[in-house]
C-alpha cells in the first residue's frame, strides 16, 4: 500500500489503522503508539502524532474522539519521523507533498465523489468535501498569499494544487452538511 492509499483510507472510511471517530485516547494508543504530544485544557484534548493529530472531547470521565485531521503540510520539509512509525509500517514511505488531481483520481476511482466546499473565508486554500463521508480535503490555492514573491521551485513548501489537511469530524461539519 501507499500513502495515497492511507490519505483515500482516512477520507472514505473514517479511521486510521482501526481507530476512529469516538473511539478513546487508549484506542488511538494501540493504533499508532505513545509517542505524541498532548495538550489538554478545559476538557479538550489534542493528540498530535505529527502526521495524524486528534481531537478529543471528555464527557462523564470518559474520553472520546470528535475530530481527526491528517497534516499532510507538516511532511513538506521531508521529515519522516512525523509520521508514525505503524503507518510508515503499513503504508511504505510518504512524499513530502500529494497532488489534489492524484487524490481526486483514486478516490474517484473507489466511487466516491469530490465536490467543492469552499466558504469564502480565504483565498489562498479550497475546501473540498468527500460527499458520502463528509471529510474535508482542503488544497493549497496560493502558496504566497501575502505576495512575499513566488515559492523558490527547489525548496520544500507549499505548492498550488497541493493537498495541505484532511479533516474528518462529524460534530464539525453537521450544521453544514
Amino acid at each position: 500500500m501507499t500513502d495515497l492509499d492511507f490519505y483515500a483510507h482516512v477520507a472514505t472510511r473514517g479511521d486510521v489503522l482501526g481507530a476512529g471517530i469516538s473511539d478513546p485516547p487508549e484506542a488511538w494508543e494501540a493504533a499508532l503508539g505513545s509517542d505524541c504530544l498532548d495538550d489538554v485544557s478545559h476538557g479538550l484534548m489534542r493528540r498530535d502524532y505529527g502526521l495524524v493529530e486528534l481531537s478529543f472531547e471528555e464527557a462523564d470521565g470518559a474520553w472520546s474522539c470528535f475530530g481527526i485531521s491528517v497534516r499532510i503540510h507538516r511532511l513538506s520539509t521531508g521529515d519522516a519521523s512525523m509520521v508514525p512509525p505503524p503507518l510508515r509500517n503499513a503504508y511504505g514511505s510518504f512524499a513530502p507533498r500529494v497532488r489534489s488531481d492524484e487524490l481526486s483520481a483514486v478516490l474517484t476511482r473507489l466511487g466516491h465523489s469530490i465536490e467543492p466546499d469552499d466558504n469564502a473565508t480565504t483565498t489562498d486554500v479550497r475546501r473540498y468535501r468527500v460527499a458520502e463521508t463528509g471529510t474535508r480535503i482542503f488544497v493549497v490555492a496560493d502558496p504566497d498569499p501575502y505576495g512575499y514573491g513566488g515559492p523558490d521551485p527547489d525548496a520544500p513548501g507549499p505548492r498550488a494544487g497541493d493537498v495541505r489537511s484532511l479533516s474528518l469530524s462529524p460534530s464539525w461539519w453537521r450544521s453544514e452538511n
